[in-house]
């Protein structure tokens, strides 16, 4: 019977609920509704919010001058020959 009477307050829930998300949403750290009802369709909406956002961050190396990238490849060849 109680579960009868929380029915009474769907409308409250949903409103809250649609406010928590607009209230503390952000450009820089958005909220992603994600309907988890199935599970093959859930990870595909996150897998896809996952590389948009990696997408947007535009990410490149650093560009590094000739001395560091020599001392990089230094390092490389140690580590290489540590996995013999």
């Amino acid at each position: 019977m109680a579960d009868v009477k929380e029915r009474g307050y769907w409308k409250d829930y949903q409103a809250a609920y649609e406010d928590a998300i607009r209230c503390t949403a952000a450009k820089f750290a958005p909220w992603y509704v994600v309907p988890a009802d199935n599970k093959w369709y859930t990870r595909l909406i996150v897998a896809s919010a996952v590389i948009e956002t990696l997408d947007n961050l535009n990410l490149h190396f650093p560009d590094t001058d000739k001395e560091v990238k020599k001392e990089l490849q230094k390092i490389k060849a140690g580590l290489l020959a540590e996995k013999s």
